[in-house]
């Protein structure tokens, strides 16, 4: 199945703790359906000293499925759907269905 979420883009939770919170992805699993979002999930670890890092209770993002999250539509910054045309030059774009406008310009 095609990418419909991929690094780089604005998305807004829909679901769950942080519910109607934006951010940028910053990485994305496809084979566990689960993405990271830059602010966004944050939980707090335990972590062991070690030569490059200190120890102690560390903030940090955790990664949120997938169908938790949509893009952000270009034009009016409300969630939207993707989806995908084939331009005349050939080159397959993602589009948001709220507004029509293309994401992958």
């Amino acid at each position: 199945m095609a990418a419909k979420i991929k690094k780089g883009d604005k998305v807004v939770l829909l679901t769950g703790r942080d519910k109607g919170r934006s951010g940028e992805v910053v990485k994305v699993n496809p084979t566990e359906g689960r993405a990271l979002v830059r602010g966004v999930n944050m939980v707090r670890r335990h972590q062991k000293q070690s030569a490059t890092q200190e120890g102690g209770i560390i903030s940090k993002e955790a990664p949120i499925a997938l169908s938790n999250l949509s893009l952000i539509d270009p034009k009016d910054g409300k969630p939207t759907r993707v989806g995908f045309k084939i331009l005349e030059d050939g080159r397959k774009v993602r589009f948001a269905k709220r507004s029509g406008d293309l994401i992958d310009a």
